[in-house]
């Protein structure tokens, strides 16, 4: 049984590290290439795989192309905008959802499940629409305006509500609580994790999100930095190295911040039992 275990032990590890391999690649590819010339990059016989000479000419003609401290500010206030809606409008709509009774409930959270299951580009032009009416076209508001609410956070936090035990409810009413105070003095304090793994997921949606900037803003200065990315890459040909080049910046934030907050990472997700 001892050696079994140990077999079984060192086959999960190997698995577990063949894995990691696997996804630190196009990381180890995207850093060789920024140092490479164009011509090093598109070569395909023979293959090259590390510069013949460590450039960083790629760094400097992005650097001047693109306004990084700009990009950088957009991207950080549109997350942050993103976090603040939806961990507020969805904390208040799961709890409305998950232990209040009124009429409707099970439809109105029906609709909830519904945008769920359709895809999201569906909402692009009524939001653009939207958008374009209010006059707020190439603004931050405009790339925090899809995450002003979220279905998913809404279904989160609803099943996080749900799984606290009826008593402290009851006992906060004997104490006179009304339903304000009972939520937010007994039951928000307990789903702090919950609201955690909110954040970091819609941080994460929103540092990927390419579709919508790409259309709610067509200046650069009011782009995020994934969109600005996506205009570095011609129709035609692109530079590759220059392309490499700005990844390697543009993952600077997300890497430091992942640094910094690993724990709360960890736990946020390991409590919500999703997966990126």
């Amino acid at each position: 049984m001892r050696r079994r275990e140990k077999t079984l032990k060192v086959t999960k590890h190997l698995v577990l590290f063949i894995g990691a391999i696997i996804m630190l690649v196009p990381f180890a590819w995207m850093i060789l290439t920024a140092f490479k010339t164009n011509t090093e990059a598109m070569q395909m016989n023979p293959f090259v795989i590390f510069p013949s000479e460590w450039r960083t000419e790629s760094f400097v003609s992005v650097a001047e192309k693109m306004d990084f401290v700009r990009l950088y500010v957009n991207t950080l206030l549109m997350i942050l905008g993103r976090i603040i809606c939806a961990v507020l409008t969805a904390t208040m709509a799961g709890y409305a959802f998950g232990r209040l009774r009124f009429k409707g409930r099970d439809f109105c959270f029906g609709l909830v499940l519904f945008q769920m299951m359709v895809p999201g580009q569906i909402f692009i032009i009524p939001q653009y629409l939207m958008v374009s009416k209010m006059g707020m076209l190439n603004t931050i508001f405009s790339l925090v305006f899809p995450g002003l609410v979220t279905a998913f956070g809404t279904f989160l936090m609803r099943q996080a509500y749900m799984g606290l035990p009826k008593e402290l409810e009851e006992a906060a009413r004997l104490d006179g609580c009304n339903i304000g105070q009972t939520f937010l003095h007994v039951m928000m304090p307990l789903t702090k994790s919950s609201m955690v793994a909110l954040g970091i997921f819609t941080a994460l949606f929103g540092f990927k999100d390419l579709m919508w900037p790409l259309i709610a803003n067509t200046e650069q200065n009011s782009m995020p930095l994934a969109a600005a990315l996506a205009k570095l890459q011609g129709q035609f040909a692109s530079n590759f190295p220059e392309l490499m080049a700005a990844s390697m910046i543009a993952c600077i934030p997300m890497i430091v911040l992942y640094l910094i907050f690993q724990k709360q990472f960890i736990e946020g997700i390991a409590t919500s039992g999703g997966k990126l």
